[in-house]
C-alpha cells in the first residue's frame, strides 16, 4: 500500500494535539473529517492506531507508525533544504532529563541550532522514563539511563552524573548534628523532584534502611527551585556535581554522607538513519556531555 499524506497528517495532528477537535482546528478541518481520515488509515493498515481517550494516544501499531512518520518528515525536510529552500526550518523533538537541561545541554546546542536552522522541542521526563518517549514516537532522539538500543537505533555513552546528598549548614546543624543517621532522618524533610524520582528514596533505603513513607517529603518538580529548596534549608536532597558546582567549597552546602554518592549513567539514543544535520546535533551533544560529565 501507499500512504495517503492527508491521512497521515491527520494522525500526526491528533497525536500532537491530543484530540480530534484540536487536530481539526490545527488542520482547518472538521472533527468528522479528521476522524474519517484516521479511520481510513486504520482500515488500510488493518489495525487501530489511536485509543479514543482524552487525550487520545497511539496504540502499539500507532506508535510504530508515529516513529516512521516523524523520521520520514525529518528526512523530507532535509532533502528539500538541498533544493533552494534555504529558509526551511527543521523541527526535532528530543527527550532529556531535567538535570541535563538545567546544566550542560543548552550551552552545547544553542549556536548549532541557529546555524543549522533547526527548531527543537525538548520533552522533559525522569532519566529512567525518557526511553519510553523514544519507544512511543514522541521523540526522535534522547538521553536516557537505558543502556540497550532499540531496534534501528544507535547508542552512545555520555558519562556519569554523580549525585551527593546535600544540605545547608543550618539544616545539618538542626537535624543531623551528630551525623547522617537513621533516627533523625525519620523527622528531617527531604526534597524529591517528583514521584518518578527514585534517587533520594533509593539512597535513604540503601544507607539508612528507611522505606518511603517513614520520613517527611517536599516535592519540588523543577531543577533550579529544587536546589534552592536545599540551599534555603527547606529540605535536604541529592544534587549533581554539574549543578551544585563550587557550593561545597564556598560552604553554602555540606555533604551529609561523606564518601557516598549515586552515579547515574546516561546514554544518547538516536535512529541509525537520520538527516545529516540531526546526526551532527547528536555528535555535538555527545561531545559536550563527555566534557561535562564524569568519565571512567
Amino acid at each position: 500500500m501507499k500512504f495517503d499524506s492527508r491521512q497521515c497528517e491527520a494522525f500526526l495532528a491528533a497525536v500532537d494535539m491530543g484530540s480530534f477537535e484540536q487536530a481539526a482546528a490545527h488542520l482547518h478541518l472538521t472533527p468528522s473529517a479528521v476522524s474519517q481520515r484516521i479511520g481510513a488509515l486504520e482500515s488500510a493498515l488493518g489495525s487501530p492506531l489511536l485509543v479514543r481517550s482524552r487525550p487520545c494516544r497511539p496504540t502499539g501499531a500507532g506508535r510504530r507508525l508515529l516513529q516512521y512518520l516523524r523520521r520520514a518528515r525529518l528526512l523530507e525536510e532535509d532533502f528539500l533544504s538541498d533544493f533552494g529552500d534555504a529558509g526551511l526550518v527543521s523541527n526535532i523533538s528530543i527527550a532529556v532529563n531535567n538535570d541535563t537541561l538545567e546544566t550542560w545541554l543548552l550551552p552545547a546546542i544553542a549556536g548549532f541550532l541557529a546555524e543549522q536552522h533547526l527548531n527543537v522541542e525538548i520533552i522533559l521526563d525522569d532519566q529512567n522514563y525518557t526511553y519510553e518517549l523514544l519507544e512511543n514516537g514522541s521523540a526522535v532522539a534522547g538521553i536516557s539511563t537505558q543502556s540497550k538500543a532499540m531496534r534501528g537505533c544507535a547508542i552512545a555513552p555520555l558519562g556519569i552524573m554523580r549525585y551527593r546528598m546535600l544540605a545547608s549548614p543550618e539544616f545539618r546543624d538542626k537535624w543531623f548534628p551528630d551525623g547522617y543517621h537513621r533516627e533523625p532522618a525519620k523527622k528531617a524533610p527531604v526534597a524529591i523532584f517528583n514521584r518518578k524520582d527514585l534517587l533520594q528514596t533509593d539512597f535513604i533505603r540503601s544507607h539508612l534502611g528507611l522505606l518511603p513513607g517513614h520520613y517527611p517529603v517536599h516535592y519540588v518538580p523543577a531543577s533550579g527551585p529544587f536546589m534552592q529548596a536545599i540551599k534555603s534549608g527547606m529540605a535536604y536532597g541529592m544534587l549533581p556535581e554539574q549543578q551544585y558546582g563550587d557550593s561545597l567549597a564556598k560552604g553554602e552546602l555540606v555533604d551529609l554522607a561523606l564518601g557516598k554518592y549515586e552515579d547515574v549513567r546516561l546514554f544518547w539514543h538516536s535512529w541509525r538513519v537520520q538527516p545529516p544535520n540531526i546526526e551532527r546535533l547528536g555528535e555535538r551533544i555527545v561531545n559536550a556531555a563527555r566534557a561535562a560529565l564524569t568519565q571512567e
